[in-house]
């Protein structure tokens, strides 16, 4: 492993970015390829139901049956990206998705697919889609060194939103004088590049630890999210941006038509001019990051896309709302390339795919949900009334982040594995899931350093629960205050053993040192395992 970082580090540093490291172009070219299409067929389906009667609520219910998988399929979807071979697994999600593609412009081409049909496969094309998401967020560390995952998310969010530029623009242009099946056959194709891709690449060789259960490594996941603040908070500053920000995204197809009263090449030109800002916040992302924090970015760029919106929703002008959406668009990149590259720098390996999976459920999700609420209530309001109190509430998620900022230390932890622990001496036979495995450890901390040993143990109560344990408690000894008892609880003596190799960070080592440096004598560690759970060693 070691050699491959060293690698990709000697040739992201000879070429200046990530696009000098050739397989993290060829994945990156096909992922872009595979996003043209997929906005192609977005466009096409839209523009099936856009002249239906109740074209808001079609509109928007095609929105949402390709996000909302992402609420109930990324978690496990993480977990397997975690637990198996990313790359099979991708191979085999863009092999489903191809057939999946090719059957929907087969039935469009013979004239079977009615909307319920266009939802149905809308909805299992944006199940494979959430399947792949985790998988393709977590190998990005592969590809890149550390320095470079901020460039790297910023050419992710830079090749969906070229994308979303160029998909929509083409498909336009060919819905002027052709079939929407054209689009999705396209989009059909689009997948067979990344599996191409995929297949050529080949992933380092290092040794891989054995894979945890799938029902456990759920459940660490969780329990990883749970008790990670900075992560908790990115999520929140997701979530308030995104449900207010998913308006524009759902109404946009009845705005060109009724209210701007354009075709579709008129709602292509808008979706181009949203991509066309992406691009250029995504180029501009390098100066920003160099002059604003993370706070000040999600602040000038949330009140942006706020701003975008109520201005579209008050223009009858193409002209002034195309102009208006280029704007816009910056504000959207700004605030998801931030957001994202907070998410990737903050997470250690061993669980970054399935807290990427709750992040593209919160985020991916709300735009899923969102799509769905503003659908319904663009019906009393109409669509600008939707899109007024969208962007009024943009506006509000901005203005909250004096209170509810991205924690100061976001992203520059150390989230590398530090394996500190001592081994545990035993003289019981045991196997990987024998458990609940209860750890004592116990410190002597003087009288007067006794409240900044409790300061400090909170955040070591985190740190353990983060890495596995359950429980998590202090005791004092009654007859002798001094002793201090740390006891906690892990679910198994494998993932114990986890805790030990895997899952214990350079942060964590650091909040545990703290800890130890108030104990006056080395700390002393036991392990209790359930009576009758394990025999004596020979």
């Amino acid at each position: 492993m070691d050699g491959a970082v060293s690698a990709i580090r000697q040739r992201t540093r000879v070429s200046g970015g990530p696009l000098g490291d050739p397989t993290y172009r060829m994945l990156w070219a096909a992922q872009l390829g595979s996003a043209v299409g997929g906005w192609m067929q977005a466009v096409g389906a839209q523009w099936m139901l856009v002249h239906r009667p109740g074209a808001a609520t079609w509109v928007s219910l095609v929105q949402a049956a390709s996000l909302l998988p992402v609420m109930f399929v990324s978690l496990p979807a993480g977990v397997l990206a975690d637990v198996l071979d990313r790359r099979r697994l991708l191979i085999g999600v863009q092999s489903a998705m191809t057939v999946l593609a090719a059957l929907l412009t087969l039935l469009t081409a013979t004239g079977r697919t009615t909307p319920a049909v266009l939802i149905a496969f809308t909805f299992l094309l944006g199940c494979g889609q959430a399947v792949g998401n985790p998988a393709w967020q977590a190998i990005q560390p592969e590809l890149v060194p550390r320095e470079q995952i901020p460039a790297a998310a910023a050419l992710g969010s830079l090749s969906v939103n070229v994308a979303r530029a160029v998909g929509p623009a083409l498909a336009g242009l060919l819905l002027t004088f052709t079939s929407t099946w054209v689009l999705f056959g396209i989009n059909a194709v689009s997948f067979t590049a990344v599996i191409l891709a995929l297949l050529r690449w080949r992933r380092s060789g290092e040794e891989r630890a054995a894979p945890e259960a799938v029902v456990a490594a759920l459940h660490a996941g969780g329990r990883y999210v749970r008790h990670a603040p900075g992560v908790r908070r990115i999520l929140w500053r997701a979530a308030l941006f995104v449900l207010p920000a998913s308006a524009l995204w759902a109404l946009l197809p009845v705005i060109a038509s009724v209210r701007l009263h354009q075709g579709s090449g008129g709602y292509g030109l808008l979706l181009a001019a949203l991509g066309a800002g992406a691009v250029a916040g995504a180029l501009g992302m390098g100066r920003l990051r160099k002059k604003l924090t993370g706070n000040q970015l999600l602040l000038s760029s949330g009140l942006l896309y706020g701003a975008g919106v109520l201005a579209t929703a008050y223009s009858t002008s193409l002209l002034v709302v195309t102009a208006v959406s280029v704007v816009t668009g910056s504000g959207w990149l700004v605030t998801l390339s931030t957001l994202n590259t907070s998410m990737q720098l903050t997470l250690p390996a061993w669980v970054r795919a399935r807290a990427l999976a709750v992040y593209l459920i919160v985020f991916l999700g709300g735009q899923g949900v969102g799509s769905l609420l503003w659908g319904f209530v663009a019906r009393p309001l109409g669509a600008q009334g939707a899109l007024v109190l969208a962007g009024l509430l943009l506006v509000a998620a901005a203005a909250s982040l004096p209170l509810l900022p991205l924690l100061p230390d976001t992203g520059t932890l150390d989230r590398t594995v530090s394996a500190h622990w001592p081994e545990p001496a035993l003289v019981f036979d045991t196997v990987g899931d024998t458990g609940p495995v209860l750890v004592e450890v116990v410190y002597e901390v003087d009288p007067e350093e006794l409240s900044e040993f409790l300061t400090a143990a909170e955040r070591l109560s985190r740190s353990r629960r983060r890495t596995g344990a359950t429980r998590w408690r202090l005791y004092q000894d009654a007859a002798d205050p001094v002793k201090v008892y740390e006891v906690f609880e892990v679910p198994s003596w494998d993932e114990h053993l986890r805790q030990h190799h895997e899952r214990t960070t350079g942060f964590d080592q650091e909040v545990l040192e703290r800890v130890r440096s108030l104990s006056r004598t080395e700390p002393r560690l036991r392990h209790l395992l359930p009576a009758g759970s394990a025999t004596a060693g020979g």
